[in-house]
C-alpha cells in the first residue's frame, strides 16, 4: 500500500496493511539522525524511516520587515517582540524564541485593540510556490501547515500579544475586549488559509492547525469558556478546509478529554498529540469513548520514556499504544511532540523500528 492510500484508509476509520508514521522533530534533532544514519537530507531520512505524511512549508513571507532592537530581540509578523534563548544540557542544544514584550498588554479599551497597526495581512505572503511544493510530495499525504508561529490558532495567538495571564483574566471580566482580540485573528487565518488552499490546486490532503487548549491537568480554558469564545472561530476553520476537501488535524498539548466532544462537534477530523501523561488521555480510554468520530495522531511520550526511557522501553512503550490506537484505524503513529535534542539517537532509532514491528495489521 502506498503512503497516501494508507493514510487515507487509516482516516476513513479502515485498517491498512500498517499504522501509518508521522515524524515530528526539532531543527537540532534531525541532523544527528541524519549524521547517524548517514544521510544527505530530511527527505532521505523520511523514506529510510517508512514516513507516510510530508508537511509542506507554506507561502513565502514578502511583507513589512520585522523590526530588529538592539538588544538583539526582534519582532514576529505579529508584531511581538520575541528573544532567542538557548538551553544546554549533556550533549545538546535547543533554541526557541520567548515573547518578551505582549504589544496590547496595556490595552485597556476595544477600540485601542483595534487600532493596533501591527495586524498582518494576508498580503503579506507569495503562495505562487504552494502547488509546486505539494507536486513534489506526491504519493505521501501531503499536509498544509505553516511555520509554527504562523500556524492557525486562536489562544496561543493572543497570548502572544495580549499576555497569557491579562488574557486568562479578559474572558471572564472584559469579555469585549477578548473579543477585540480575537476578531482579527479570525479574520486574518481564515483569508490566509484560503489563499493557501486555492494555490496548493487540490494537490494536499491534510489541513494542519495547532493551539494548546491544554495543560498537564487539564484545559486552560472551561468547555463553557471555549463555546463562548473559541468555537465559531474553529468550526469556521473547518469548514474552509472542507470546503477544499482536506481533512483537519489539530495540535494541542495537555489534557483535553473534556473538549473532545466540542471538537468532534465542529468537525475536527484528527486529533494531535494525544500527550500520554497528561490527566486523561490514555489512548485506549479515548479510542473507545471517541474512536468512532474522530481519529489520533501522536501519543508516543516525550517527557519520559523517549528521552529518560531504555530502548527496551520505548520498544514496550509502542508495542502499548499501538495495541491501544491501531483497532479500526483511525490512528497515526507519531510522538506527542517534536523529538527534542534530549533524546538519545538511539532511542529514536528503536521507536521507528517498533512503529513497523508492531505496527502491522494481522500482527
Amino acid at each position: 500500500m502506498q503512503p497516501r492510500e494508507r493514510v487515507s484508509s487509516a482516516l476513513a476509520h479502515r485498517e491498512p496493511d500498517r499504522v501509518p508514521i508521522d515524524y515530528w522533530a526539532s531543527p537540532q534533532f534531525t541532523p544527528r539522525l541524519l549524521a547517524r544514519l548517514g544521510l544527505a537530507s530530511q527527505e532521505e531520512l523520511l523514506a529510510r524511516l517508512g514516513v507516510d505524511l510530508r508537511y509542506v512549508h507554506g507561502p513565502s513571507y514578502v511583507g513589512l520587515d520585522l523590526r530588529s532592537y538592539p538588544d538583539g530581540t526582534t519582532e514576529d509578523l505579529w508584531g511581538v517582540r520575541r528573544r532567542t534563548v538557548t538551553v544546554v544540557g549533556p550533549g545538546f542544544e535547543w533554541t526557541y524564541r520567548e515573547v518578551v514584550q505582549p504589544p496590547l498588554a496595556d490595552a485597556a479599551t476595544p477600540g485601542e485593540v483595534e487600532a493596533y497597526s501591527r495586524w498582518p495581512s494576508p498580503d503579506w505572503w507569495d503562495y505562487s510556490s504552494i502547488e509546486d511544493q505539494c507536486r513534489r510530495a506526491a504519493g505521501y499525504a501531503v499536509v498544509l501547515g505553516a511555520d509554527r508561529l504562523d500556524r492557525t490558532a486562536q489562544l496561543k495567538t493572543a497570548f502572544y500579544l495580549r499576555g497569557m495571564e491579562r488574557f486568562l483574566t479578559d474572558l471572564v471580566t472584559d469579555p469585549k475586549l477578548a473579543e477585540a482580540i480575537l476578531r482579527p485573528i479570525v479574520e486574518y487565518y481564515l483569508e490566509y488559509n484560503r489563499r493557501v488552499f486555492e494555490a496548493a490546486r487540490g494537490r494536499a490532503d491534510i489541513f494542519f492547525m495547532g493551539d494548546d487548549f491544554g495543560m498537564q491537568q487539564g484545559p486552560i480554558v472551561s468547555p463553557d469558556l471555549w463555546r463562548t469564545y473559541f468555537r465559531a472561530g474553529f468550526r469556521q476553520f473547518i469548514d474552509l478546509a472542507h470546503e477544499y476537501d482536506l481533512k483537519v488535524m489539530h495540535h494541542t498539548c495537555g489534557s483535553v478529554r473534556k473538549l473532545i466532544p466540542e471538537f468532534i462537534d465542529a468537525g475536527l477530523d484528527i486529533l494531535q498529540s494525544v500527550q500520554p501523561r497528561a490527566v486523561d488521555m490514555d489512548l485506549a480510554e479515548l479510542k473507545r469513548e471517541f474512536g468512532r468520530d474522530i481519529s489520533f495522531q501522536g501519543s508516543i511520550d516525550i517527557q519520559h520514556t523517549l528521552p529518560h526511557g531504555t530502548p527496551e522501553e520505548v520498544r514496550a512503550h509502542v508495542r502499548e499504544q499501538m495495541h491501544a490506537g491501531k483497532p479500526g484505524g483511525g490512528f497515526i503513529a507519531c510522538t506527542a511532540h517534536d523529538l527534542l535534542p534530549d533524546v538519545p539517537v538511539e532511542n529514536a532509532l528503536v521507536l521507528f523500528e517498533a512503529y513497523h514491528e508492531f505496527g502491522a495489521y494481522g500482527a
